[in-house]
């Protein structure tokens, strides 16, 4: 059973289970989270929350966006459109005949690893001539 509130270790403040609305930056852009965390009840920008690893999957897979982004590769959705549109394959078929193993696929399209420069490029060709793919 989870706690219903804890203390924050530093300031002694009554933490509550929410989430804040938190601005993430990187290399001059900037995109709004909602941050699930322990919060003080009287913190609404969220500055002094405490995030266990579950809470940082979503502030990691924004960065991982924004680092996407700035690199000029595919987003989670366009992998996934590419995938399963142009290429009609299941995230495991992907994973094995593309690379990565079995479940990159799914860590790909959710955010969670931020593709390479090599797969990137090769899924910008299987985007534009699926056939060769197969061939």
């Amino acid at each position: 059973m989870r706690t219903k509130e804890r203390i924050h270790p530093e300031t002694g403040q009554r933490l509550v289970r929410g989430k804040r609305s938190v601005t993430l930056r990187y290399k001059g852009m900037k995109e709004k989270v909602e941050m699930p965390g322990w919060y003080a009840e009287d913190d609404s920008t969220g500055e002094s929350g405490l995030h266990d690893a579950r809470d940082m999957c979503v502030s990691d897979r924004v960065i991982n966006r924004m680092k996407s982004r700035e690199k000029g590769f595919y987003s989670p959705e366009e992998i996934h459109h590419i995938r399963k549109r142009k290429l009609g394959i299941t995230q495991q078929q992907a994973g094995l005949l593309i690379g990565g193993g079995q479940n990159a696929f799914q860590k790909y399209e959710s955010g969670e690893v931020i593709i390479s420069k090599a797969l990137n490029n090769l899924l910008k060709l299987l985007a534009v001539i699926p056939a060769n793919f197969f061939l």
